[in-house]
């Protein structure tokens, strides 16, 4: 086990989850209430990483913080330094192809909660900021655990998009992913095969706390008798 390339995902999957909680709170809160007729483009905006490959999301990364488009030069001049090939150009390409997974189901969360008790509060007067931190987002718990939780899991198993904005730089942008690609290309089967049993069964553990929790909180609000 390259215990190198396991911090840096750790790190890389723990910074882009907190990220992308922050910036999919609002997100999801609009997609989930706005009633704006043309919000389908922004939701179609989202799940692009969904459907596109990783190369190509990657290849367009690239030329956003390239020297030679207006953000990277900005980004280079501010920071001396270019994001291409860096950890921080890893955790933006991370964050953009991560997105749908922690929006989704925090918009599917935030849609399910009983607008009775939203317009019940706004009726008492409360402001739609205390309405959402104190009804909304406690009433989308689950959902909020599952976005991360999957956001969390989907940045671990990053390859394609990785490598191309990242490189294979060791203890900088290699990752666990790209490092079993490194044993596999090197013929050392063994290695490979011991790193990709322990993220087969990090991954269905992870899995299977999301259906497991699932699973008890539809026991939870089911009332009707079985057909």
């Amino acid at each position: 086990m390259n215990w190198a390339a396991v911090l840096v995902t750790v790190k890389l999957a723990t910074l882009t989850t907190l990220i992308l909680v922050v910036i999919g709170l609002p997100i999801a809160y609009w997609l989930a209430f706005s009633r704006w007729r043309w919000k389908f483009l922004l939701e179609s905006v989202v799940a692009l990483p969904l459907v596109l490959p990783p190369t190509v999301l990657g290849f367009y990364i690239l030329v956003i913080i390239s020297p030679r488009n207006p953000v990277g030069a900005w980004y280079q001049k501010i920071t001396e330094k270019a994001r291409a090939f860096t950890f921080e150009g890893l955790v933006l390409a991370s964050v953009l192809y991560s997105l749908p997974f922690v929006v989704q189901p925090l918009t599917a969360a935030f849609a399910s909660v009983d607008r009775r008790l939203i317009e019940a509060s706004w009726t008492l007067g409360i402001s739609a900021c205390v309405t959402f931190f104190r009804i909304i987002l406690p009433l989308s718990g689950l959902g909020l655990i599952t976005g991360a939780v999957l956001g969390f899991a989907h940045t671990v198993g990053e390859f394609g998009v990785v490598l191309m904005v990242g490189g294979n730089i060791p203890r900088v942008t290699r990752t666990i992913s790209i490092d079993i690609y490194d044993q596999v290309q090197a013929l050392n089967y063994t290695e490979a095969a011991q790193t990709s049993l322990a993220l087969l069964i990090f991954s269905f553990l992870l899995l299977s706390t999301i259906y497991a929790m699932n699973q008890k909180r539809r026991r939870r609000v089911w009332t009707g008798p079985i057909e």
